[in-house]
């Protein structure tokens, strides 16, 4: 009998079985409109109550019943041994809203290969998930994602824990969240943990069961995981049918690089491994006192090939962790060879292929739509289990003649523009001309408008090579202004208004009712290319869009609402078919044009160069040190007003860190913004200014004049980046210290920085929320860390970078890429959906064009976006400046206000002393 989650608790029963004791226990049933918490607050209990903070139970409220579907799925698929083991297994991965998944997705990709299927833990209804494990037997085994919250809550778990409790002849991994699930399925408490452990490191204890096979155990052994929870498994309350199997010590944390790495001893008052594990694992240490209980990190059941892990083996700082989900594959292999023919998996083979039709891919943009989207998830799947794919697609394959066309340089769709590239090179010039600065000055003066700069103003350590500059040209420009409409606070897709002015000065103005990334696919997606235009050039910017993306436009990438609307518009581009490009390295300028075929365009190449080649670089860069600064009056002088004060945000600091214990969240990084009144400020100068005292390898200059808006930007992380070979990367940064006076002092910040656990823990968890974010796009195995936790140093501050890599999958485009990962990691904490949530509950104005990111997208669909911090933005008489930080369960409220001011002094210091 097959029960949906929807049926009254009347109409549930709780049978029993020989092997298997369960608790008499009601489903919860009801599914709360608004996220609540599963716990008790301590303001909710009355004195009386036996409640205390570190120990709060919650109790299973979950029936366990009917179990003939297992039944008739063994009897069906049992046949005589021996058989021979199958290439690959097939998986279906159910996400709960974590922002881990698609790096277990990654894993279970080249381990099992062949790519699990994902859907989320509300996608299905449990007639749905039966259909295709009893009757389509369609999965060989189902792994459980970790999420935030707990198993207590419905919303949290969604279809888990009717899977658990039904599916009991079916291999199951569970990850966290997932392990938790286990327990609680059974009857077991889930509690909270001694103390929160996000992002950080432990040595792992085990049994030597099947799941642990091959890898070492106890105090170093080398075997360490990355934890990310607040909640765990009452051991005391594990009831007999689960077997623990795992343990670590509670207290028992390590850092990722610790002074041992760096042979030097314990100065800087760090924790060392000695410090911490005298004996993780024994109940005494030396000197006779009781250590820390032990906490719970693998169970398995008795009888079902059910397993859970506390820890995260998907995380890139875990050692053997793609060795458990080797295991575990050998463990559903073995398991199946009891039942099931090689015949009845050879005839699956080929449909599986095609079941990629996840729920939680589908924010990555259309290429998972490949079916209309009217239909349900499980008539979806029906039809690609069966064979009956219809692809639907705006890019739909062309016909021979087409291709035959367009490779010699003719355009047979009406849909398609195609935009032929012309440009010139000139060798060893910029320095002659006053660099980038003397260029753009000198092409575009000194208040220029409609212009932008793309300004790798720091180039050393090979962090940035290329400078791009341009402003109102040819007859292909425009400008796109979009606004999220009022709808978009309330549902996913609430769409919004898209003005666009053309070279002409008229303006045109439309409804986008599926929203901006998606009109911005469309357009990338209609220029057609010929490759040999751009041939011996170095760089990926031909021509196309640049402009920035406000962090409001994370309602178009799975977020459900915004809380505060923004000021500026959500997102404002130009189409640039002129600019100009710098070669730092080798000191050469580029000039580039872009024109539709059958037009000609090199009057402005013919313009340029003439202006380039009379330039003269020293008496540009003179005359800007002799412009005066515009006058203002004293009451300017007055510093940035905070929109909250010191006590407030060490408020929103506890708030967070709230959360955080009740396992709603790993990290969130928390922010707020500076306010200033401006009048008679010349912007360009106050970013010359800027640019000069804190120089950035991502920094920009925009100038939107019909909006009153400039973009000043010393930014030093890179967002998300894509190239022509097809390579996407990311370089969060989290962790961040002022640079010392003296070179002594200052090496020694460095060193406390590279060794901090919490400044590990913030960076660590972004590292793998990228590393998600890429997988959701690339292709399996190829999501890599080539550098992981780098200091790198910039004029007033030092900060911890690394750097993550992957290779695009041929069927996303570059804007399903940038909506895959979007906002960045580093600016919402993780998981992500979660995070951004409770920051929109915390933060009290919008972050506007602050967290989102500054970039270009090239008409060949190559871009490379910024995160924009360390900015000052001016609109409307007013400059603003955010600032922040990732809180986690290490962050000290106190210092986290210092840290965001701290990342204000720049921007904020160069505007008070320009004016």
């Amino acid at each position: 009998m097959n029960l949906a989650l929807r049926l009254p608790p009347s109409e549930l029963t709780c049978p029993t079985s020989e092997d298997i004791q369960y608790a008499n226990v009601n489903l919860l049933l009801c599914k709360p409109s608004a996220r609540v918490s599963c716990f008790i607050k301590k303001d909710d209990v009355q004195p009386s109550s036996n409640y205390h903070k570190k120990n709060v139970n919650i109790s299973c409220q979950l029936m366990h019943s009917h179990l003939e579907e297992s039944f008739k799925r063994k009897k069906k698929l049992q046949v005589p041994l021996p058989l021979q083991k199958p290439d690959f297994v097939r998986t279906l991965l159910i996400d709960n809203y974590d922002s881990y998944t698609y790096n277990i997705y990654q894993e279970l990709s080249v381990v099992n290969g062949v790519p699990p299927v994902v859907i989320q833990n509300d996608d299905w209804t449990w007639e749905e998930l039966s259909h295709y494990l009893y009757e389509e037997n369609a999965f060989d085994n189902i792994v459980i994602s970790p999420g935030p919250g707990s198993p207590a809550c419905p919303q949290d778990i969604g279809i888990c824990l009717q899977l658990l409790c039904k599916c009991c002849d079916i291999p199951v991994l569970g990850v966290c969240l997932g392990h938790q699930a286990l327990g609680y399925v059974h009857g077991a408490h889930i509690i909270h943990a001694p103390e929160p452990i996000h992002g950080r490191l432990s040595e792992i204890e085990h049994s030597g069961c099947q799941l642990f096979h091959g890898i070492p155990s106890g105090r170093n052994s080398g075997f360490k995981v990355v934890r990310y929870h607040s909640l765990v498994i009452d051991s005391e309350t594990l009831p007999q049918v689960l077997i623990p199997i795992a343990w670590t010590s509670s207290s028992g944390t390590l850092p990722f690089v610790g002074p041992k790495d760096y042979n030097i001893s314990n100065a800087l008052g760090t924790q060392t491994e000695q410090d911490v594990f005298i004996d993780s694992f024994s109940p005494k240490a030396g000197n006779g006192t009781t250590r820390s209980p032990r906490v719970l990190m693998g169970i398995k059941h008795c009888t079902r090939p059910h397993y859970g892990v506390q820890f995260h083996p998907e995380s890139v700082a875990t050692c053997h962790g793609s060795q458990i989900f080797k295991n575990f594959r050998d463990i559903t292999n073995e398991y199946w060879l009891r039942f099931k023919s090689s015949q009845s998996r050879e005839k699956l083979a080929h449909s599986y292929a095609h079941m990629q039709v996840s729920k939680a891919s589908r924010y990555c943009g259309d290429m998972h739509r490949s079916i209309s989207s009217e239909n349900s998830t499980v008539d979806q799947l029906n039809k690609v289990v069966n064979g009956h794919r219809h692809t639907v697609d705006n890019n739909a394959e062309m016909t021979r003649l087409e291709k035959f066309n367009i490779a010699n340089g003719h355009c047979a769709r009406t849909d398609r523009k195609c935009l032929k590239l012309k440009w010139r090179k000139f060798t060893h010039l910029a320095s002659q001309v006053g660099g980038a600065k003397g260029i753009f000055v000198g092409l575009f003066g000194h208040e220029p408008e409609n212009t932008f700069w793309l300004d790798s103003s720091s180039t050393e350590k090979g962090r940035a090579r290329f400078s791009f500059m341009g402003g109102k040209g040819g007859s292909l420009w425009k400008q796109l202004t979009f606004r999220l409409s009022d709808q978009s606070d309330g549902c996913l897709k609430g769409g919004g208004f898209l003005s666009m002015a053309n070279c002409k000065g008229s303006t045109e103005t439309r409804f986008l009712e599926e929203g901006f990334f998606d009109f911005l696919n469309k357009e990338l997606q209609s220029y057609h290319y010929d490759e040999k235009d751009y041939e011996g050039l170095p760089f990926d910017f031909h021509g196309g869009y640049v402009g920035y993306i406000g962090y409001n436009l994370k309602s178009e990438c799975g977020v459900t609402s915004n809380r505060h609307k923004s000021k500026t518009p959500d997102a404002c581009f130009f189409f640039a078919d002129n600019l100009v490009a710098v070669d730092h390295k080798n000191d050469n300028v580029y000039i580039l044009a872009i024109h539709e075929e059958g037009s000609s365009m090199t009057q402005w190449l013919d313009d340029v160069e003439e202006k380039l080649l009379n330039l003269n670089g020293p008496e540009i860069m003179g005359s800007e040190k002799q412009r005066p600064h515009p006058p203002t009056c004293s009451s300017q002088k007055a510093g940035f007003a905070a929109e909250k004060s010191k006590e407030q945000y060490i408020e929103d600091v506890k708030k967070c860190l709230d959360y955080i214990e009740d396992g709603e969240s790993y990290e969130l990084c928390l922010t707020t913004q500076m306010r200033k009144p401006i009048e008679n400020l010349n912007t360009l100068g106050l970013y010359l200014h800027l640019r000069e005292r804190n120089p950035a390898p991502y920094a920009a200059w925009l100038s939107f004049p019909k909006e009153d808006l400039c973009i000043c930007c010393s930014s030093p992380e890179r967002f998300l980046q894509l190239d022509r070979n097809d390579m996407l990367e990311a370089k969060p940064i989290k962790g961040t210290i002022a640079r010392g006076a003296t070179a002594e002092e200052d090496e020694q910040l460095k060193l406390k920085l590279q060794l901090s656990e919490k400044d590990q823990a913030e960076n660590l968890m972004i590292v793998d929320l990228l590393r998600n974010d890429l997988g959701r796009v690339c292709d399996p195995g190829s999501v890599h860390v080539p550098r992981l936790m780098d200091v790198e140093s910039y004029a007033t501050v030092h900060t911890m970078v690394s750097t993550i890599r992957g290779k695009k999958r041929s069927d996303a485009s570059a804007v399903d890429c940038v909506r895959a990962a979007f906002p960045g990691g580093s600016m919402t904490g993780a998981p992500k959906l979660r995070s951004m949530e409770l920051l929109d509950s915390i933060e009290s104005c919008s972050r506007g064009i602050y967290s989102g990111c500054i970039g270009f997208f090239s008409y060949n669909q190559t871009f490379d976006l910024n995160i924009v911090i360390r900015t000052v933005i001016i609109h409307d008489g007013e400059a603003s400046i955010g600032a922040g930080g990732a809180i986690v369960s290490l962050s000290n409220p106190e210092d986290e206000y210092k840290e965001m001011i701290l990342k204000t002094k720049a921007p904020a210091k160069a505007v008070i002393d320009f004016e």
